[in-house]
């Protein structure tokens, strides 16, 4: 039996991805623009179309222009991997750093630079820790009987436990002069990154798979049996599910380290305003997530500039309170 869904209203929804359409850009304009040398908007524009060639240039399209691009491939794709990851574990709690991905990244990244090493070699080593986390719960969690969304929430959380404890090791016997570095990195750090089309080209694999399934992960989200009642092969549908969060996931901390609360509280946002059908939440919150992390590292390289501060400091202090204020609302 196919799995029957109304169709689409796009007119009711069509004024919600209108104003994302042009956060994105405009968020874009305020990271190229502000900084400890601000940039004004004749400037920027002549810039951009390629009619000025000074320092302003190379600040604004080597410095700020790759950062930005960054920020909103991380953005996109942490906020996608926890619209997954609600949907997967059925748990409004749920983030992309719930299963351990993150921690296996930590600890690959730490390492490489306790060892001096440096560039390709920590995102390579994240990337690698990432991987090995995600086979290592789907193993774990999968075993001989059914993977349920309990199971493998346990089974994230232990080697959550287990890879905290390796990086509390690699902090404590980390120089000094390493500690700072490695701090920024843990708790989310764009300044470092070098403009990646790998993050893109991950964001963009992550949409083509998620939409086509959209409709089974609307349904899915009603329960494992009725989902099965409707035809819908939920074992395969959940690995799929999983697969392509922890890798989006992976791809995020690779980039910039962990960085908080946006896979956690976009897809919440969204929510509040177009509900839970999933293929409105789904760009929606790619497309919300994507332009919050650009404002949120703007803000992280200005607000004490010429310090420069973790991008995940900003994302907590805006997520905490929002955060808040979703769980009163859902109380009331």
């Amino acid at each position: 039996m196919a799995c029957y869904q109304p169709a689409l209203n796009y007119r009711h929804h069509r004024p919600l991805f209108i104003l994302l359409l042009l956060l994105a850009p405009l968020s874009f304009l305020f990271a190229l623009g502000t900084g400890s040398v601000s940039v004004r908007w004749p400037e920027l524009w002549a810039i951009l179309s390629g009619h000025e060639n000074s320092v302003t240039y190379n600040l604004v399209m080597e410095l700020r222009l790759p950062r930005a691009i960054n920020a909103f491939t991380t953005g996109g794709m942490l906020a996608l991997a926890g619209a997954l990851m609600q949907v997967l574990l059925r748990n409004p709690l749920a983030d992309p750093y719930i299963l351990g991905v993150s921690g296996g990244a930590s600890a690959g990244a730490l390492g490489t630079m306790l060892l001096g090493l440096g560039g390709l070699w920590i995102n390579g080593a994240a990337f690698c820790g990432a991987l090995l986390s995600i086979v290592l719960v789907f193993s774990l969690a999968h075993g001989k009987g059914s993977w349920t969304p309990a199971r493998l929430i346990l089974t994230g959380v232990v080697v959550a436990a287990g890879w905290g404890a390796l990086i509390s090791f690699i902090l404590a016997i980390s120089p000094d002069t390493n500690l700072r570095g490695m701090l920024f990195w843990l708790i989310g750090d764009l300044s470092n990154t070098d403009s990646s089309y790998s993050g893109i080209l991950m964001l963009a694999l992550g949409i083509v798979l998620t939409l086509p399934i959209s409709r089974h992960l609307n349904v899915l989200t009603r329960g494992e049996l009725r989902a099965s009642a409707l035809g819908v092969s939920v074992a395969r549908l959940r690995i799929q599910i999983y697969f392509i969060a922890s890798l989006l996931t992976a791809s995020a901390v690779t980039l910039a380290g962990n960085i908080g609360f946006v896979g956690l509280v976009v897809p919440h946002l969204v929510r509040l305003v177009a509900g839970n059908d999933q293929r409105v939440l789904i760009p929606a919150s790619v497309l919300l997530g994507a332009s919050l992390l650009v404002i949120a590292d703007t803000l992280a390289r200005t607000v004490m500039a010429p310090t420069q501060l973790p991008i995940g400091v900003i994302t907590a202090l805006i997520g905490v309170p929002v955060f808040l204020y979703l769980l009163q609302r859902s109380y009331r």
